[in-house]
């Protein structure tokens, strides 16, 4: 077992309210301290969601496999990149949340900042150029 992280992008079913994000929110910091699972959820204008998980390997495939991709909330759950990594970068988090224009989404993705997968070979994984443009990005934006 050791660190890993797993960031994925979806898009919501439905628009979410400013008090469902907040309750989506205070739910997901609950059980993600319990589980000790850190990391970072973007939403934007377009109802779409860029997350990161980090924690031990097992707690975040857990998390995202057998949690997070059954939610109906949501749908057109792509896994962007996942593996280990040697530290947190969301480590005071359970999870932080900020809000981002489909342009800042955008952005981020097409950043190059993911490795692109081999045709046999494992998901993407993810660049520190992406954790350092994803820290940039939350330091600028006003935290809820």
């Amino acid at each position: 077992m050791g660190l890993y992280h797993l960031i994925y992008q979806s898009r919501a079913v439905v628009s979410f309210s400013d008090a469902e994000l907040a309750a989506l929110l205070q739910q997901a910091r609950t059980h993600n301290r319990k589980i000790h699972v850190t990391g970072l959820l973007l939403h934007s204008s377009d109802d779409r969601f860029l997350q990161i998980l980090e924690g031990e390997d097992a707690d975040v495939r857990q998390l995202y496999y057998q949690h997070i991709l059954s939610d109906p909330r949501h749908c057109q759950c792509q896994v962007l990149g996942e593996g280990g990594c040697a530290e947190r970068s969301f480590a005071d988090w359970s999870m932080g949340f900020r809000l981002a224009s489909a342009a800042d989404l955008h952005e981020l993705l097409q950043s190059g900042a993911l490795n692109p997968p081999t045709r046999h070979g494992p998901k993407p994984t993810i660049r520190p150029e992406l954790m350092e443009r994803l820290l940039d990005f939350v330091e600028t934006k006003t935290a809820c």
